[in-house]
């Protein structure tokens, strides 16, 4: 059995006691702490059945690595999706899903921006969100209490080598389409309703070349201000609501 991993924030740990209350060893919470929220996050849990330990708020703190726990951390099983993308993409296309949409982060290594761009997947419907092993973030405490559950419901794959994953996702008849300041076309001249892979690289450095030549299609996002570039948890949020809106039926009017 791996050893527990700890989740903080009213986010990520109401998203546990949802998906998998059996599954949390433990809730923390700060005991000065009865404001509305707190009660009604307690009243869940107990509702769960989960353990509740009172604890101040510098225990809390330590338990959590962070003083952003928001009164509330606990201690859990770790569980892992043993799905490798292979399987995922057979168990989609059994399903029905004819054209999947999932984001690619290559080098990003900021916990809050993979947090962000895992929470942003989720609310897109992206299937999966990809990242190479080396050069890049897992998931931890930080991410899943930014991803607000989100860590827990999108599946993450970290790979050995991005590049054969790529291409592999070619085979399956996944366009790749990287972003790219210098890219000839923009995110409104694309066609996102079959199946897609965005690939986006680390704010600053973006893409490593290899992945860059991996692309089947470069696009960028259209910049009309000063500033040169999006944050790249920002700039998945625009690609992926973009794919959204062009898999939307529009209603009959």
């Amino acid at each position: 059995m791996s050893s527990p991993k700890v989740l903080f924030g009213f986010h990520a740990v109401g998203v546990r006691m949802k998906t998998a209350p059996k599954s949390i060893i433990e809730v923390y919470f700060e005991s000065t702490r009865r404001d509305a929220r707190m009660r009604q996050f307690l009243e869940r849990a107990k509702e769960a059945g989960v353990r509740l330990i009172e604890a101040d708020a510098p225990r809390i703190a330590k338990l959590a690595g962070s003083h952003g726990h928001q009164g509330v951390a606990a201690r859990v099983e770790e569980i892992k999706d043993t799905r490798t993308l292979d399987e995922l993409l057979d168990d989609l296309e059994e399903a029905g899903v004819t054209s999947p949409l999932l984001l690619v982060l290559d080098g990003v290594t900021d916990p809050h921006n993979l947090g962000a761009c895992l929470r942003v997947a989720d609310g897109a419907g992206a299937h999966a969100v990809i990242a190479p092993k080396d050069h890049a973030v897992g998931i931890n405490a930080t991410v899943a209490k930014v991803a607000s559950g989100a860590a827990e419901t999108v599946p993450y794959f970290m790979v050995t080598n991005l590049a054969r994953t790529l291409k592999e996702l070619k085979e399956r008849n996944v366009w790749i389409i990287g972003t790219s300041d210098d890219a000839p076309n923009t995110l409104y001249q694309v066609d996102l309703k079959g199946p897609v892979a965005l690939v986006l690289g680390a704010e600053g450095d973006g893409m490593r070349q290899l992945t860059r030549k991996t692309c089947d299609e470069l696009i960028g996002i259209p910049m009309m201000g000063a500033v040169s570039s999006l944050n790249v948890s920002v700039a998945s949020g625009v690609c992926l609501y973009e794919a959204l809106r062009q898999r939307t039926p529009a209603k009959a009017g």
